[in-house]
């Protein structure tokens, strides 16, 4: 068995120094060689020094990813926990990371979290998911939390925060928090996204080379960016096509659930002009949850899905394989989203001053049987 080497006194890294000068205090309190019971026993186990373990614990990046996991799987496997308030004590760290989200019903935002969750908790961070309820009052609650170090980072999924956060960046430029999903890279801030405008023009684009000409838009707020970049695809795949785009088919709604998107697709349907011919046959959503909702408009308004009209979602939500018939959309790795926003907001809490760069993330569009 290896053990890490220990520089010389006069070398010795001072927070390497204070890691281990913890450790020490707390293998001398928990006492015995019991496992779980004290950090030094998993460094033991684990064949490397307490500073080691304690650079692993608080998500050092200095440590070999070998030995992080085999750090990472004793810890996990033994039951030991970290004293947390000697540790905050010592570093001004709550070791939290804060997750906001508008809408906790809904589907598109569990899997990001569950990618957040897995980064955070590989560096020895907790998660506290925070439902804004795009409420300004709870916005600035959490935002405050940052302020007064009660939380060390955050990242945010939601559209009307994201933009006030933006807003206020200017004049917080220190603030540690990183943009997901919805972002302006003007603004500053890390951020981590795929490109909207492309994916709706992708999806139109779909329903053009399947013969669709009359294709309705269902969007969200466009006061958002998102709204704004999925209408210009839309747009776009029109205007290429050479096909008009009716205002009266535009419907910008200001939630996303199946309820909003099945009544806008009845009322789309039901718009003056009782000729098959003046009514869309097909409609693009902006959400997997509205397309649903659009979906179970239609069938309970007399339409056939996709033989009058066809429908396009947009996030790949697990229900839109399983809905009938299943939903054509745009994939989003969600996954892959929570797990690049989570590490983004590491590097920027392991250097403040780092130069933190925007990701996007590359979107797919599945094609199913709803168009």
């Amino acid at each position: 068995m290896t053990t890490t080497a220990q520089p010389h006194a006069s070398q010795a890294d001072p927070a390497a120094s204070a890691e281990a000068a913890e450790a020490a205090a707390q293998a001398a309190a928990a006492g015995g060689d019991a496992r779980g019971g004290s950090i030094a026993a998993v460094a033991r186990r684990v064949g490397v020094s307490v500073a080691t373990v304690s650079r692993v614990l608080n998500g050092h990046t200095n440590v070999r990813a070998a030995t992080r996991a085999r750090v990472l799987a004793e810890v996990e496997t033994s039951g030991y926990r970290v004293n947390e308030l000697a540790r905050n004590l010592r570093t001004a760290e709550s070791r939290l990371l804060l997750t906001m989200v508008p809408d906790f019903g809904n589907p598109f935002y569990a899997e990001i979290v569950r990618g957040i969750d897995s980064v955070a908790r590989q560096h020895g961070y907790f998660m506290l998911l925070c439902d804004t309820g795009a409420d300004a009052g709870r916005e600035r609650s959490y935002f405050d939390l940052l302020r007064r170090h009660r939380a060390d980072g955050a990242i945010c999924l939601d559209p009307a925060t994201v933009q006030q956060a933006n807003r206020a960046a200017a004049h917080e430029p220190a603030l540690p928090w990183v943009a997901c999903c919805e972002f302006d890279p003007a603004a500053g801030v890390p951020y981590v996204g795929i490109d909207n405008f492309g994916a709706a023009r992708d999806a139109v684009r779909h329903l053009i080379a399947r013969g669709r000409r009359r294709i309705a838009l269902i969007n969200s707020d466009d006061h958002y960016l998102y709204a704004q970049q999925r209408r210009d695809g839309y747009l776009a795949a029109l205007a290429e096509a050479g096909i008009e785009a009716r205002a009266a088919w535009r419907v910008n709604l200001n939630c996303l659930d199946y309820d909003a998107g099945a009544q806008a697709a009845a009322a789309l349907m039901a718009q003056r002009g009782g000729a098959r011919a003046a009514k869309p046959d097909a409609i693009f959503a902006v959400s997997d949850t509205l397309a649903v909702g659009v979906v179970n408009g239609l069938r309970g308004s007399g339409w056939a899905v996709p033989d009058d009209v066809a429908v396009v979602g947009f996030d790949d939500i697990a229900l839109a394989a399983q809905i009938d018939p299943p939903l054509t959309t745009i994939a989003q790795p969600m996954r892959e989203l929570g797990e690049t926003a989570a590490r983004l907001l590491l590097k920027r809490l392991a250097d403040p001053r780092a130069n933190v760069p925007g990701v996007l993330l590359p979107h797919r569009l599945v094609v199913r049987r709803s168009a």
